[in-house]
């Protein structure tokens, strides 16, 4: 075999070893998409839960658990699961419910709770507005009460009139 030929069948068996694993030597270059499962929380989402809240409380400030035990209907799961399409990494997190009859009693999982936890939604109150910068802003008041654009007073045509236009 000349040098040629062996030069050209030795190229083409490295393009076609690379052209094999170019998926994983060009793997950067394929996009793949971000994968969210399950129920995403905020923080805020979770510090708003108090002991002794309804099912239905729950519910409207969390969302539909994920799972819920199959043999007590009071244990809540809410599982969130994330994977990067770009590196790869994963975030797991979960906060699992649990309710004594219809009443929220424990909440664990990788959530912090509100220091307010422990109090009850109907001892709680809202905080205080001490500072005038947390006053209500007040819209300013136009100085006349009149209308920007007046309106024109119009009539109805009666009946009769419209049938003497007809003919």
């Amino acid at each position: 075999m000349t040098i040629k030929k062996r030069s050209i069948t030795l190229l083409g068996a490295a393009a076609l070893t690379l052209s094999l694993s170019g998926c994983g030597v060009f793997d950067w270059l394929i996009y793949k998409p971000d994968i969210p499962q399950g129920n995403y929380m905020e923080k805020q989402q979770v510090e708003k839960l108090r002991i002794d809240m309804t099912k239905e409380q729950v519910e409207y400030v969390l969302g539909r658990p994920v799972l819920r035990d199959s043999f007590s209907d009071d244990t809540w799961y809410f599982v969130y699961h994330y994977k990067s399409g770009r590196d790869a990494s994963i975030i797991h997190k979960e906060l699992i419910i649990n309710f004594d009859g219809d009443k929220l009693i424990s909440v664990t999982g990788d959530y912090d709770l509100s220091e307010e936890f422990n109090t009850p939604l109907e001892e709680s109150k809202l905080p205080e507005l001490n500072t005038p910068e947390d006053d209500p802003l007040i819209p300013e008041q136009r100085p006349q009460a009149n209308p920007l654009v007046e309106e024109k007073q119009t009539q109805p045509e009666s009946l009769s009139e419209r049938d003497e236009d007809k003919d």
